[in-house]
């Protein structure tokens, strides 16, 4: 026993010090680590916001109907209607919304998510609703990752954590051609006294190019002149002719770069942590949740990338591009479908933002996924 002691003591000591080692990481109130912030007893003070309680006021939660259930939802969000769903003022940190609406496709890609940040009148998060989880052209599945999830093809949830100082603002913007219907929702949120002084302010960019140029490397996202971090990427893609798409290098253009970028992939699959073509897969932090093939033979694929354990930091963000080339029996350029969210954390709200794609632009050409019941896989 006594030749054993010394090796017990050093891994109770090494146990410690990875135990310290986490403590410090996670001391921080932002920490979205699996640990996180669970550990640390604060001052901040936790709120909800609901239709029930739109203020997140303390004590004020379920009094509808005699606290019975009387306004769990808002009804009839009607087409070119905004629902505020927050609006509050404060300093805190939102730490997961959750919401739902009935299922159905142009509503996933036409129900709008913008989100404001310390009184700015710029969005910095404008994006469908469904591509804000990860998932693209309007055709939602079951999903399960670290940052989002579509908990049985049904229930919205959100996890990115989203610091405001002097408040923060979320509105649902129906900009379909039919009555969403109800629209449930609760946002979890902690109040607190400041924020640490390097907290970015969360953004996420939707965006999409039917037919991409030949040649020109498809944009994800560009001109951020300050500091931040790239924290994930959801691509779509209909194919407009056979074979395989997906050999494009995902190219980082940060800090200083100019006609080479920094950070370069290997191809497209590789990006989102597959290798030699792709299937339909799911992963804490990557995956494809949509592969499907229609009558005319056009190809549909989602996929996401969680940047959580490797974080991409710049001083500025220049561009963040991927290729447009395929392989058949050699590589080749082509032109496709795609379309993209960008989500970053950066100082400050991002005063470059490109205008959102119109009602038109995001639906067009998807009918043939969206009649083949593509709502969902349930």
């Amino acid at each position: 026993m006594k030749e054993k002691l010394p090796l017990i003591l050093l891994c109770i000591a090494a146990s410690a010090c990875l135990y310290s080692c986490q403590i410090a990481q996670v001391s921080s109130p932002l920490a979205i680590g699996p640990v996180g912030a669970l550990p640390l007893i604060t001052g901040a003070e936790s709120r909800a916001v609901t239709m029930e309680n739109p203020q997140g006021l303390p004590g004020q939660g379920g009094k509808a109907k005699g606290g019975r259930k009387g306004a769990p939802a808002y009804s009839d969000l009607k087409p070119g209607e905004t629902l505020t769903m927050m609006d509050i003022e404060g300093c805190g940190v939102i730490r997961h919304i959750w919401m739902t609406i009935r299922p159905d496709n142009d509503h996933y890609r036409n129900a709008i998510l913008r989100m404001y940040w310390d009184g700015s009148d710029i969005p910095s998060v404008e994006t469908p609703v469904l591509d804000f989880t990860g998932q693209a052209h309007g055709v939602n599945r079951p999903m399960y990752s670290a940052l989002t999830s579509m908990t049985e093809g049904r229930g919205f949830n959100f996890f990115f954590p989203m610091p405001f100082e002097r408040g923060a603002k979320i509105t649902l913007e129906n900009d379909g051609e039919s009555t969403i219907g109800s629209v449930y929702f609760q946002i979890d949120y902690e109040l607190m006294k400041s924020l640490p002084k390097d907290a970015g302010r969360f953004h996420a960019q939707f965006r999409r190019q039917n037919p991409t140029t030949l040649l020109q490397d498809y944009v994800i996202l560009d001109q951020i002149d300050d500091p931040g971090v790239y924290i994930g990427t959801m691509i779509g893609v209909r194919t407009l002719g056979p074979h395989w798409w997906g050999e494009g290098e995902m190219k980082f253009y940060i800090d200083n770069d100019d006609e080479y970028p920094t950070i370069c992939g290997t191809g497209t699959e590789d990006y989102f942590c597959s290798a030699w073509g792709l299937g339909v897969y799911q992963h804490l932090y990557h995956g494809c949740t949509l592969l499907e093939d229609t009558d005319d033979n056009t190809r549909y694929a989602s996929l996401y990338r969680w940047h959580v354990t490797d974080p991409i930091r710049f001083k500025k963000l220049h561009k963040l591009t991927i290729q447009q080339i395929g392989w058949n029996n050699g590589l080749y350029e082509r032109s496709d479908d795609w379309c993209s969210v960008a989500f970053w954390y950066q100082k400050g709200i991002n005063q470059n933002k490109p205008p959102l794609p119109d009602r038109a632009a995001r639906s067009a050409d998807l009918t043939p996924l969206w009649n083949k019941g593509g709502e969902s896989s349930n």
